[in-house]
Formats: structure tokens, sequence, C-alpha cells
């Protein structure tokens, strides 16, 4: 998620870092940098002059140039303009709304609105909501089909009436949700190529007929500066409460979530970052700066985390770590419980210090390492698993040839496997105190293992061996 924009702004910071006393000649250069990554980040042109103008004026003044931090001081400025541009609100739904609450999706064809149905459902459930959907797109081939089946994914019912009329289906499914207890309905309405009468007459009548407290305009992030002008005219001519900005981990540029806001007059609600129904999340105008300057985001971590692990599994494995019974089985349920915390591009960009990608090294882990770690493990017997000592030289080839690796591959699994067992071991018994006492200190050309083996340049202390 913005990631050449946040790579430009972090590199227009480092030359500041660097200077004792800032002069106006410094500040000029930095905002030149910004103003060229705002620009190809597809920022409203009209928004970027606003906002390096007040960036300027805040930056130039003597306070800030004879500070003891200059620098930071002018990152701090960035940032607070950032979240103005942002509008500086939470996302999400109306605070207030009667029951059922009814939730409009708008939109032009192919921005993703069947998707987005299917996400925020599973996000209200997530949130202990009941909620319900509804297709009114009568036009569009497998529109209703395709809703059914994200209904059956997530196991959200889906009111599906034999009438083709889509007032018709909208009331009828906010009757329904009355008589069954549903207290949410998402309805999602038909588009077009465009912009037209027909389609913002029948989006007014459904709109009457329903009366929806959240009228969502849902933009494709990858159109840019287009998704900018048909939100402003659908809020012109049917009225949208908030935006909800898709496919914000693609290659697109992204300017279009800094302009929303200034340019259209209505808050970001949520975004989408990925395939899957459970990858919307609620807008925080924070994190998000946060992500783009490099200063990472660990609440949405946390948050991500709370959703991926089961709190009974995680104290059961605190006590295998205790009683140093953690084995292979062990570790390949925790490979899948990284995976279904989303992709670890992302992940990584959440960790403080950690968000420009292009600063780690260039070997990396990745889902690929992940994915050959987790053919090794279930290319063993569950004894094998159990107890990895039994391996012998034949079984190793046995399972490199299973999960269509190298033996040396598995022979380093198992041997980073093991090492691993031994530091659990020394915080299990003795705390850090035995695992400080067990390593020793990092000398040149490497660095000490527990038991003062010497490793080899190159990877990290983990199974996943960067090369």
């Amino acid at each position: 998620m913005f990631e050449s924009l946040s790579t430009r702004i972090q590199g227009a910071f480092t030359s500041l870092r660097g200077e004792v006393r800032l002069t106006p000649e410094h500040v000029e250069t930095a905002l030149r940098e910004i103003r060229l990554a705002l620009l190809e980040a597809d920022v409203n042109f009209k928004v970027v002059k606003a906002f390096i103008d007040r960036v300027r004026d805040r930056a130039m003044d003597q306070s800030v140039l004879r500070s003891l931090t200059p620098g930071q001081q002018v990152i701090r400025i960035v940032r607070d303009e950032l979240l103005a541009l942002f509008g500086g609100t939470e996302g999400g739904l109306t605070k207030h709304a009667p029951l059922p609450r009814v939730v409009l999706l708008l939109g032009l064809q192919g921005s993703g609105k069947t998707t987005t149905s299917g996400k925020l459902a599973t996000w209200l459930r997530r949130q202990g909501k009941h909620p319900v959907m509804v297709s009114t797109d009568v036009r569009r081939p497998a529109a209703i089909q395709q809703l059914s089946v994200l209904g059956e994914q997530s196991e959200i019912p889906v009111y599906a009436p034999e009438t083709m009329d889509p007032v018709a289906r909208a009331s009828g499914a906010v009757a329904d949700a009355k008589a069954k207890g549903f207290d949410t309905v998402i309805v999602d309405t038909a588009g077009r190529l465009h912009i037209d009468d027909d389609l913002m007459d029948e989006l007014q009548r459904i709109k009457d007929a329903v009366t929806p407290s959240d009228l969502l305009y849902v933009a494709d992030a990858m159109t840019g500066q287009d998704a900018i002008k048909s939100a402003g005219e659908f809020n012109h001519r049917v009225g949208v409460t908030g935006v909800v900005l898709t496919k914000l981990d693609g290659d697109a540029r992204g300017g279009a979530a800094l302009s929303v806001v200034s340019v259209v007059g209505v808050p970001i609600a949520f975004v989408g970052s990925g395939e899957r129904l459970e990858d919307l999340e609620l807008f925080h105008p924070d994190r998000i700066v946060s992500r783009m300057l490099g200063m990472g985001d660990v609440l949405s971590l946390i948050e991500k985390a709370e959703q991926a692990i089961d709190q009974d599994e995680a104290e059961e494995l605190e006590e295998k770590f205790r009683k140093n019974t953690f084995t292979l089985d062990d570790f390949r349920k925790q490979l899948r419980t990284i995976r279904k915390m989303g992709p670890l591009e992302s992940i990584i960009g959440m960790i403080p210090g950690m968000g420009n990608l292009k600063e780690l090294a260039e070997n990396k882990p990745d889902e690929k390492q992940m994915g050959r770690v987790e053919a090794i493990i279930c290319s063993m017997t569950p004894d094998e698993r159990r107890d990895p000592s039994i391996i012998n030289g034949s079984r190793r080839r046995r399972i490199a040839a299973g999960s269509g690796t190298g033996v040396d591959e598995v022979n380093r699994l198992l041997k980073q496997f093991t090492e691993m067992r031994r530091v659990l071991q020394m915080i299990g018994q003795g705390g850090p105190a035995a695992l400080a006492r067990g390593m020793r200190m990092p000398k040149q050309g490497g660095f000490a293992a527990p038991g003062g083996k010497k490793r080899k340049k190159g990877g990290p202390w983990g199974l996943i061996k960067t090369r």
C-alpha cells in the first residue's frame, strides 16, 4: 500500500535528518521531492499545491529552523498535514442507525461492489453483528449468483426472492430482516460503465424505499482520479456518506486515497487490501500515515494477530515451550497462522522501522520459502515430526523427494529446528538469564549460537533461512 509514495517521501526526509541546522533551501529541496512524489502517485494537483503550501508555511517558521531536531520537526509537520488530508476522522459506518441498519453500496461497474458486500458482511460478523445480503443488480449476468457464492463462502445469509425488480428486492430484504432478527442489511446495487440517468433514478428509488443509514461509494483505487470524479458525481446526485477504496494492494499509485476527502468531501470508511473476505480494514488515517512514513502500524498488526491466533492454542503452545515438547507439527501450525494474517510483505510493513522493504536484505524470507518449509514438514511421517532425531540419511532423501526440495534444505531445517528447541528449553528452564549464559557475544564475521557455536553470515536465527 503506497509503497512507491512511501519510498519517495522517506527519501526526501533522509537529507533533512543529516543536517544540524535547516535552511530554507533544505526545506525547499525536500518539499520539491515530496511534491513530485505526490503528483506521481496521482494525487489531485490542487490538493498537492495546497498541501505543500501548508507544510512550507509551518516548516519555515523560525522555531522549527532553529530547533535542536529540525528534521524531526518537519516530519511531524508532514505527518500532521497528511492526517488533515484524510480528514482526521476514523472510518466505519455511522455511529447511530435504526435497526435494521441498511447499507447501500454504490459505484461503477467493475469497482468491486459485490466482493465488498461479502467483505463488509464478514467484517460486521466479527463485530458481533448479524448481517444479511441482497443483490439488486438484475442486469449484469451472474451478479446475483456471485453474491450467493460469497454468502456460502462466508456462511452469511443472502436474501434471494424470485422477483427481478431492484426496489422490490431491496425492500423485501429489509422486511425479511425485521421478521427474522437480522440487524444489518447490505444492499449490493447495480453499476454501469459510466454514470447515466437510468442508473441514478434506480438508485434514488431504492434509497427512498429502504431509507439507508449508510451510502458507501466503492471506488477502485487503480482508476486514480477517475474514481474521485465519479464519487463526486454520485455524492451530488444520490448522496454518499463514505468511500470504500478497493485494490489498495495492487500496483496502482494509490493517490486517490489522498484526494478523496478534499475533493469529494466525504470520509473514507473502509479500505480493501486483498482478495480474501477478511481483507477489509476499518480506515484509520493515523495508521495509514504511519505506514507511509515508515513508522509501522503495531495496532493493526496486533488486531490481525488476534483474529488469526486462537487463545486456547496459544496457551497450549506456551505450555509446550515450558516443557520443551515443541514439535515440527506445532511449527507447521505457526506457519499457517502467519499466513492467515495476510501477505508476509504486508505484515513486515506494519513493523516499525521495516516499512520500506527495499531497505531489507535483498533475499528476505518470502511466501515461497515458507511454502517450501511447510512442504518439507508435510513430507515427514507423524513419528518423524514428533521426534526428528530418528530421521537418518535415507529418510532425509525420501523427505526431499516428497517435498520437491533438496537434502541440504531438509538438513538446514532440521539443524535450525534443533537450535530453536535449545533456545526454547533455556527460556523455559531459566528465563532470559539462562539464555544469556548459553549465548556468546557476537564476533567479527558471524555471530555465536547457543553453546558458543559460530554460525556463518547470511541467515537470521530462524527456521526460514534467507539465501
